[in-house]
């Protein structure tokens, strides 16, 4: 194995096939490109950009000169959320209502970032591998707070409306105590409840919710909507254990060798860096309703 500091000695190496660039969002443009420019498919740690156009032109020279970029989107590649996925996908949890994610700890206030962008691209990412194309967020409101007083959001709730009349939200937070890791997805079938910090039942699918029942009265009210209160059974699925940084890696090799675009490609970092931006907008505007 040859190291070298020279970053530019790896891009002028003709062995060298592909790049993985894991440094702060603010070098990822300039690195990036340089690496297309030279040949090498790119596999960028999240998140894609430190602006959307600049994520975007990342993605538009890679199109240009037929090359992969792939965003390491970690959790995407884990058996839960794959697993999830497959749920949602097959209509098991029915009609997705709404989405519930928390990701909070005792973390490190960034010097160059808040909070939006350090912790939420993980859950934002989820959101959109999970969810069907037609149920992505494409607004969100955010509302966020320092109260240590270091120049950034320190503490943050993302809300993005979904079609079907349903609802994301994102709680991200650095101050505290508590290490919280917690994916709600409620359906009109099933809930399905992800902790990960619970390794021996990760998943929980419970058959347990409220259903509207109508049912026909009088010719006067003609119709009248009854609460029905469902309980079922909770079924914890075996998932496998996997590593998703080794499924992150085969899958961009595959996706190099049989030239197709990755799971997580440059147009989902590009949608996540769109509800970053819009998170950030929507944060100078005191929560204001924001496109992505």
């Amino acid at each position: 194995m040859k190291v070298t500091a020279d970053v530019h000695e790896v891009l002028d190496d003709d062995s060298v096939e592909a790049v993985a660039i894991a440094t702060p969002a603010a070098t990822h443009r300039d690195l990036a490109v340089a690496a297309l420019r030279a040949g090498k498919h790119v596999l960028m740690e999240k998140p894609l950009a430190s602006s959307v156009s600049e994520g975007e032109e990342i993605v538009g020279l890679a199109k240009e000169l037929g090359l992969i970029v792939m965003c390491d989107h970690t959790y995407c590649y884990t058996s839960v959320v794959q697993k999830i996925r497959d749920l949602v996908a097959s209509g098991a949890v029915g009609d997705v209502h709404y989405v519930d994610s928390v990701r909070i700890n005792l973390g490190i206030v960034q010097p160059d970032t808040d909070v939006f962008w350090d912790l939420a691209p993980h859950d934002l990412s989820i959101l959109d591998f999970v969810l069907p194309e037609s149920q992505r967020p494409q607004m969100v409101s955010a509302q966020g707070v320092d109260p240590i007083g270091s120049g950034r959001a320190c503490v943050g709730h993302l809300s993005m409306p979904l079609s079907g009349n349903a609802l994301a939200h994102v709680h991200v937070n650095w101050l505290s105590p508590t290490k919280i890791r917690t994916f709600v997805v409620g359906g009109s079938k099933r809930t399905l409840v992800w902790d990960d910090l619970n390794p021996s039942q990760r998943l929980s699918i419970f058959d347990r919710g409220v259903d509207l029942v109508e049912r026909p009265l009088d010719a006067e009210t003609k119709r009248s909507a009854l609460i029905s209160y469902r309980t079922g059974d909770v079924v914890a699925p075996a998932l496998p254990e996997v590593e998703a940084l080794g499924n992150v890696v085969n899958e961009f090799v595959e996706s190099i060798r049989e030239n197709r675009p990755p799971r997580t490609d440059g147009e989902s970092g590009l949608r996540v860096l769109r509800l970053l931006d819009a998170a950030s907008r929507s944060l100078v505007g005191h929560g204001a309703m924001e496109t992505a």
